[in-house]
């Protein structure tokens, strides 16, 4: 994973980030739903950890109408 790599992606709903962690499993991805550390500037509190190709997982959700909203680094990571 790069140096500025945050692999969570903020999604708008938990509905997204159901649906976001179906297609990218359904296409290769490991994805994982998860609880958001912090609401911050966001809405929603659930975003998807997508361990590994976080960038091309992040455009292919765009791409397939999934609202994101930010990433941010999984807690515990630096």
């Amino acid at each position: 994973m790069g140096a500025d790599e945050k692999p969570v992606i903020r999604v708008g709903s938990v509905t997204y980030a159901m649906k976001g962690r179906d297609l990218l499993m359904a296409h290769g991805y490991r994805a994982y739903v998860e609880r958001a550390r912090k609401m911050g500037s966001y809405g929603c509190g659930y975003g998807l950890y997508v361990p590994y190709r976080t960038d091309e997982a992040e455009k292919f959700l765009r791409q397939h109408g999934v609202r994101v909203l930010g990433r941010e680094t999984r807690e515990g990571e630096t």
